[in-house]
């Protein structure tokens, strides 16, 4: 029940979606989110969390705006009261009359996992992916962003797993013009999303002197569904890094990032000069991906100019178009 889910991308629409920090969402509260272009209320009645179309089937007003109030959640424009499985149990104004059957709202279904809430508008096809070393205690996590957007967030993923910019538009936090050639391993499609592996030159972060020598390091990268993905990179005596990220579809042409880094061996370097080293590399990404023309993913590869460094952009663009994703492309 309630107003008619406007986005059309189905392949998106079963697919799971951060949507909120678990930290955010306290019992009692309620939040006012927007993903694939759906208004959204969450809300934790004090033994769960639930996620719902910010709709009052009343009057159209906003349950994002109300309270939560003995397990149910209230409307705040005539009171009326919705219990967990978003039927209406109450109209303050006639007590004593059942509510009409077709007060009811579009409920979604919603997890916990990795410290966030996942959610999905439709009906979930595929499972939260599993991030390798996020059980294994000697790595340490550091949640990162969130990171806002006005992209497309197609355009922000494909930033995320574009190496050949690393050297310029982040020159000198990790990489370097000096030594801007990749080395290209394997590439794979799948139904279930892209895996690569790429070495390329970087500073060495635990030296002070950029001007030292770089290092040659590996990469190896899985986009796991359109929005999700994660990469490791790995160096001597089983030292890795490893990046969870997850892009929030709030519209067509708007995002959040958010992602989780871990590391088993750059101890040394505190988590607060980590979270602004990072801060400070989205900021170089947000300036130059939101000035990207158009804002919306081209999927036609004549479009736009593509260079031997493209091939794993235009492997997921080749890939988005097979499952039919057409939210925030052209």
């Amino acid at each position: 029940m309630g107003a008619i889910l406007m986005v059309q991308d189905q392949f998106l629409l079963d697919n799971w979606h951060v949507i909120a920090h678990s930290q955010d969402l306290q019992p009692g509260t309620v939040l006012q989110k927007r993903l694939l272009g759906e208004d959204i209320v969450l809300w934790h009645n004090g033994d769960k969390a639930l996620a719902w179309q910010d709709f009052c089937p009343h009057r159209g007003a906003r349950l994002s705006l109300g309270w939560v109030e003995k397990d149910n959640l209230v409307c705040p424009y005539h009171g009326l009261a919705y219990n967990t499985e978003g039927k209406c149990v109450l109209v303050p104004a006639s007590p004593d009359q059942p509510p009409p059957a077709r007060a009811c709202i579009r409920t979604y279904h919603i997890q916990e996992r990795y410290g966030l809430l996942w959610v999905c508008l439709g009906t979930p096809q595929y499972d939260i992916p599993t991030f390798p070393n996020w059980e294994d205690s000697s790595f340490r996590k550091i949640l990162c962003g969130p990171y806002h957007f006005k992209s497309s967030p197609l355009r922000v993923v494909e930033n995320l797993i574009d190496p050949a910019h690393f050297p310029f538009v982040h020159k000198g936090m990790f990489a370097d013009s000096r030594r801007p050639e990749l080395t290209h391993y394997d590439l794979e499609s799948h139904p279930d999303g892209i895996t690569f592996k790429f070495g390329i030159w970087e500073l060495d972060l635990k030296s002070a002197d950029s001007s030292a020598p770089m290092l040659f390091n590996t990469y190896q990268y899985r986009v796991c569904h359109p929005l999700t993905g994660y990469f490791q990179q790995r160096g001597e005596d089983d030292n890795c890094v490893s990046l969870f990220f997850m892009v929030t579809p709030v519209d067509e042409e708007e995002c959040i990032l958010c992602y989780w880094l871990l590391d088993n061996f750059l101890h040394e370097i505190p988590d607060s000069a980590f979270q602004a080293l990072e801060d400070q590399i989205m900021s170089q990404d947000i300036s130059i991906v939101e000035s990207q023309r158009p804002r919306r993913l081209p999927l036609d590869l004549q479009a736009e100019v593509h260079l031997p460094s493209d091939r794993y952009s235009v492997a997921y663009r080749k890939w988005l178009k097979q499952q039919g994703v057409t939210f925030g492309t052209i």
